[in-house]
């Protein structure tokens, strides 16, 4: 059975968005600078940035996928322009149905209403022997975590406090990791923890 990871940044704080977050603002105030690491490191943190897009298919929350809330009234695509990062299948959950959106370079955004055992049974399908990875946000990773069905959590902790916005971890209680290799660069720490069943 595939693998399943989860690849996320937080700040020192726990912190994986900062607050107030909007369309204009979509990782919130302070939540750009999170992600510094992949742009003004990328030969530094290449084997992170490639263990990250090299998963067979994706989860993620409806709040990672875009701004828009309740019935789908409108024709979002995500935030990543028309070829996203992905290039696998990936499982948007929500409480509305809406149907696939194709995206070039081999995204395809798939919508789950019923849940996410679902979503990952279907991920684990599409996925192969690839993993799967759950990619975000906070309360989608919560509740994978919460649930046991992680089998790798890799944190990327950027120095830097957010103060307040999507916290992981809220929520999450008796799961315990073992920590498998951690490395240092100026503007992240990746630690590698494997989560005990």
């Amino acid at each position: 059975m595939a693998p399943v990871y989860c690849s996320i940044t937080a700040s020192l704080d726990g912190f994986v968005a900062g607050p107030q977050q909007s369309r204009a603002v979509p990782l919130g105030e302070g939540g750009e600078d999170l992600h510094r690491w992949m742009f003004e490191e990328p030969q530094r943190n290449a084997a992170e940035v490639e263990f990250i897009t090299s998963a067979g298919a994706y989860i993620m929350g409806r709040n990672m996928f875009g701004p828009v809330r309740g019935e789908w009234d409108e024709d979002w695509r995500g935030w990543w322009g028309e070829d996203p990062p992905y290039h696998a299948p990936v499982y948007v959950l929500t409480h509305h149905p809406h149907d696939p959106v194709p995206m070039q370079g081999g995204t395809t955004f798939h919508f789950v209403t019923d849940g996410i055992d679902a979503a990952l049974g279907l991920a684990r399908e599409s996925a192969g022997d690839r993993p799967v990875s759950i990619a975000g946000g906070a309360a989608t990773v919560n509740q994978y975590l919460a649930a046991g069905l992680i089998d790798e959590l890799r944190m990327h902790v950027a120095p830097i406090l957010l103060g307040s916005g999507a916290r992981i971890f809220d929520g999450v209680t008796g799961v315990r990791f073992e920590p498998v290799g951690s490395e240092a660069t100026p503007l992240v720490t990746h630690t590698t923890y494997r989560v005990v069943k």
